[in-house]
């Protein structure tokens, strides 16, 4: 039930940051911060939530970076 509610909290907070922001640097913030959810739920049930928040967040970020729209 525990990891349920982790779940439906993260899954919450990356609805509520998705997409937002017009810069660059507004996307690659949220960006990191979905990725470094979702890497912490991957990198825990892999046994290390430390380093998939790292690697999640670290890829999240570059990818809201690189998708920023264009004016």
């Amino acid at each position: 039930m525990l990891r349920a509610t982790h779940l439906a909290v993260i899954a919450a907070l990356a609805v509520a940051t998705a997409a937002c922001g017009d810069r660059p640097v507004d996307r690659a913030l949220t960006g990191g911060a979905i990725g470094a959810g979702g890497g912490a739920l991957v990198g825990a049930a892999a046994g290390n939530p430390i380093a998939g928040a790292v690697v999640g967040g670290l890829g999240g970020a570059a990818i809201g970076a690189a998708t920023a729209p264009r004016r």
